[in-house]
């Protein structure tokens, strides 16, 4: 989200492909697994709670929580193709100066969120698509001189052309107005997941996400300490096991940014923006 959110600027969204597949978590990380196989079931109404605890919030490659743990959970429902819910996560930006603005800083974030999921038989396979809106809130945050409340508008796609224990997509976002008033904002990022021979009671999945913003400086968007030349974006990634039995998903995740490791700009902290390995535990109900 400033370091935060290019996080905020997760999940353990925070965060899951459960970034294309799972709840829409700030993170949107959360556990990334291929889709299951689909069950044409109609219009069926379905919902799942989830709650998790993750060492340190990372929202596209920056920490969200001044380098510490915190909780997060959610409610998703589903009917046919629509879908919304909700994902709540701690944060903290740290001791003052905040960034982005003055005085920017808050102790929860509640995202909001809905959307399609229609599917396309593509010459290739079904490709899963994925249209909707994103509301990034922070209830009671002190943000006097700038605006952490957002929204992002999100259009999406996974499929396994190749293999059907590999998964490919790409996500892209746009906010007319990004995280601290920073004005119009775009993020894109690819993402693939391969499901691998079960081990025990787990069923392991290795996955990562390369991932992309670009904001415009002269609207207050900045990566970097210099606000002559203002670097106006960043490269992210991230790569992980997660282990999966019974509703319950251990994710192990390195994260790095190519931000430069001076203090300011989106990191605010220099050590924000460090590469980090991140563990989430995470239950899903039912």
């Amino acid at each position: 989200m400033n370091a935060f959110k290019l996080a905020c600027l997760s999940g353990a969204a925070g965060a899951a492909l459960l970034a294309l597949i799972g709840s829409a978590a700030a993170d949107g990380y959360e556990q990334y697994a291929p889709p299951p196989p689909p069950v044409d079931e109609g219009r069926k109404f379905t919902y799942q709670f989830n709650i998790a605890g993750t060492s340190d919030y990372v929202f596209r490659g920056i920490s969200q929580t001044d380098n510490d743990p915190t909780m997060q959970g959610g409610l998703d429902v589903s009917y046919g193709i629509l879908y919304a819910g909700g994902w709540a996560s701690g944060v903290d930006f740290g001791e003052p100066p905040y960034t982005p603005g003055i005085g920017a800083d808050a102790w929860a974030e509640i995202d909001w969120y809905g959307g399609v999921k229609p599917t396309w038989t593509s010459p290739l396979g079904p490709m899963d698509l994925d249209f909707g809106v994103i509301y990034y809130t922070y209830p009671g945050a002190s943000d006097f001189l700038t605006e952490l409340d957002y929204v992002e508008f999100k259009a999406g796609y996974s499929w396994s052309p190749l293999h059907p224990k590999l998964t490919t997509g790409a996500n892209v976002y746009y906010s007319p107005n990004y995280y601290g008033s920073t004005g119009p904002v775009w993020t894109i990022e690819t993402l693939a997941a391969f499901e691998l021979p079960q081990v025990w009671v787990f069923s392991p999945v290795v996955n990562g996400v390369i991932g992309w913003q670009k904001g415009d400086g002269g609207e207050g968007y900045n990566v970097s300490a210099n606000l002559i030349n203002p670097d106006d974006e960043y490269y992210y990634w991230n790569a992980g096991l997660a282990l999966a039995v019974d509703g319950i998903t251990f994710d192990f995740r390195y994260w790095d940014t190519n931000i430069g490791k001076d203090a300011g700009g989106l990191c605010g902290n220099a050590s924000y923006c460090d590469g980090r390995f991140v563990f989430t535990g995470k239950v899903a109900l039912p």
